[in-house]
């Protein structure tokens, strides 16, 4: 009987332990992107990578994403988005954050990363979703990486069908982009 009740106790402080990682992870903030696809989840790692996360925070409650498109779709790689409006003009994003690329999260399938130019503190409003393991864009000893600040919770599904669309090119792109227009209404920060 003494065995039994000493097992229930260890199963019963296991589980509040995993309730209580639980409800510490879910402190994170989430944003809600609806796009004209469909909408998903984003889930950011604050602790990882805070100031990606709140420069990111800070364009969707300006409105920034609303009305850009999804510019770059590279299927069995990255969606990206955040940049463009639908005519394929650059909307202007000025406030850039240091790269993050070493705060030990990689870029996984679903997960979210800053997008940047060569110049690795360039990232700015622009990201990207993995659409499949891109161990690559992680950063080396001899290179910075690309920062992933959060990873997609809900709503893969739809990031999968917007990574399987019909390409070609279009302004300035030779390629790659979403032959129809994949627009981002708008980031909602949930619980504001």
């Amino acid at each position: 009987m003494r065995i039994l009740a000493l097992l229930f106790g260890a199963a019963l402080t296991a589980g509040l332990a995993n309730a209580q990682e639980e409800e510490i992870a879910s402190t994170d903030p989430r944003v809600n992107v609806v796009t004209s696809a469909g909408s998903f989840v984003i889930e950011l790692d604050m602790d990882r990578a805070p100031l990606t996360v709140e420069n990111f925070l800070a364009y969707a409650r300006e409105g920034h994403y609303g009305g850009t498109v999804f510019h770059r779709v590279i299927q069995g790689f990255v969606a990206q988005a955040g940049g463009y409006t639908g005519d394929f003009q650059l909307k202007p994003a000025e406030r850039m954050v240091v790269n993050e690329a070493g705060n030990g999260l990689s870029n996984l399938r679903g997960t979210v990363g800053l997008a940047r130019t060569s110049d690795p503190h360039s990232g700015n409003a622009q990201f990207y979703i993995n659409l499949v393991d891109n161990l690559d864009l992680n950063p080396r000893p001899t290179r910075w990486g690309y920062a992933v600040f959060g990873t997609v919770v809900e709503g893969m599904e739809v990031v999968d069908e917007i990574g399987h669309v019909p390409t070609g090119a279009n302004a300035t792109f030779e390629r790659n982009v979403p032959v129809r227009n994949i627009v981002i209404e708008r980031v909602e920060v949930i619980g504001e």
